[in-house]
């Protein structure tokens, strides 16, 4: 017997009981995007392999270990993008939307790609909604993008389960400085440090920052601390983004230990975390990398951005039970119609109230079926209300109009008044 067909592991599919939740959230993001100014781009899933080497890192986990890289015909080294900063960074430079100094403010939404341990909130084809921000070097730019999230949170009802992590990663400069103070205190604690960040050590020792294991957490309490490194451009620049989200009220900590996990970042990271997601416990991240368009090639270019996990937050709604009940109803009007007759007046009648009330979701019963099971089906969609299309109500130019959710008697109501009577009963009500 062959093997069944089944999805990669890791790479799941969203089913249609799922998707009205993905479409609420990203249509919010999208709504809240727009109205602050940012422009979509949208990139391809596949570049080549070095970009990604070039602008990650070659000696970071993704690079390393995680990456899905494959030759294609042509012999060309491809990858399937694991993040999205380093593509539009491509894109940019490639169209020259940056060129001359100009300033933009884009976003982009799709699926990323990494071979980690499949576990919940964590798989191998996960989708990220980025932004990225070009040529505004100052800190209001920072601050503007947590701004954002903040006032998204609000919007989606999670604001009390996540909390604001900050901290600056210095220049380059200040940074290689930090690193060789790092490196230093470490090698002398190097037998007391876990097997992973022993070849961190030599290869991003910043990483051992991030590490989880508790001996090599404990070495670290004592370890030297990045903002004693940082020089006066960057402190001046982390002390105006605390000053904005003072100002806002936006409540913050500071981590020294954050250092997120791409080398392009420089002066300002940032992470909101949650503790209702388990070990899973960023929800959105991102940076300042004023660096990064000089090193793929650009003419030296400012950028900051950053990336939230939808299946993270799409698993925090349903986790916080904050799903408004509009979405999880599909159908808010069925109309069943009996015979053939009464099907054309149907499909006629449909289109009319559908033309006046755009946002008005109309199912139209389909395969015919008896009163039983047309009524079956009214009620299994979900809808709050079924029209009922019969030879007596042909006959009298009228729809049968009943409740299928809560009190009310059967109505019959005059086909050019049936759009106004739904808008008064579902569009608003």
């Amino acid at each position: 017997m062959s093997k069944s067909l089944q999805a990669i592991r890791g790479m799941n599919d969203i089913l249609p009981e799922q998707t009205p939740l993905w479409r609420y959230f990203e249509g919010t993001v999208a709504r809240l995007l727009d109205n602050y100014g940012y422009k979509q781009i949208r990139m391809p899933i596949v570049e080549f392999t070095e970009l990604f080497k070039r602008s990650i890192g070659e000696v970071t986990d993704i690079v390393e270990k995680e990456m899905y890289t494959f030759e294609d015909r042509n012999g060309d080294s491809l990858t399937l993008r694991p993040e999205g900063t380093a593509a539009c960074v491509r894109a940019v430079l490639e169209h020259g939307i940056t060129g001359g100094g100009q300033v933009q403010k884009l976003w982009y939404i799709g699926p990323m790609f990494r071979h980690e341990r499949p576990q919940k909130g964590r798989y191998r084809q996960f989708h990220q909604i980025g932004l990225e921000v070009f040529n505004l070097d100052g800190p209001d730019i920072d601050a503007e993008l947590i701004i954002m999230t903040w006032r998204l949170w609000g919007e989606l009802g999670i604001r009390d389960a996540v909390k604001l992590e900050l901290n600056s990663l210095g220049t380059s400069e200040s940074r290689g400085r930090y690193r060789e103070a790092l490196v230093e205190y470490l090698s002398a604690h190097h037998d007391k440090l876990d097997e992973d960040s022993q070849r961190r050590l030599k290869t991003n020792p910043l990483r051992v920052l991030d590490t989880k294991n508790a001996d090599t957490q404990a070495v670290l309490v004592d370890a030297p601390k990045m903002a004693d490194y940082l020089d006066d451009e960057s402190r001046a620049h982390f002390e105006g983004l605390k000053a904005r989200l003072d100002a806002v009220g936006i409540p913050y900590v500071l981590n020294p230990k954050l250092v997120r996990g791409l080398d392009y970042y420089s002066k300002t990271v940032f992470e909101w975390v949650t503790d209702k997601l388990g070990a899973q416990g960023t929800v959105c991240a991102g940076g300042r990398y004023d660096g990064l368009v000089e090193q793929m090639g650009g003419k030296p270019t400012s950028g900051v951005g950053f990336a939230m996990g939808i299946e993270r937050l799409v698993l925090m709604l349903e986790t916080l039970e904050q799903i408004p009940e509009e979405i999880s109803r599909q159908v808010d009007v069925y109309l069943c119609a009996f015979g053939e007759q009464a099907e054309l007046a149907g499909l006629a009648l449909a289109e009319r109230v559908r033309d006046q009330l755009p946002n008005l979701r109309l199912q139209v019963n389909a395969g015919a079926g008896s009163f039983k099971s047309q009524f079956k089906k009214a009620d299994k969609s979900g809808a709050l209300y079924a029209l009922i299309l019969g030879d007596d109500e042909m006959a009298q130019q009228v729809v049968g109009f009943k409740p299928l959710r809560g009190q009310g008697e059967q109505q019959s109501i005059a086909w050019d008044a049936l759009a106004a009577h739904l808008a008064t009963c579902v569009v608003q009500g």
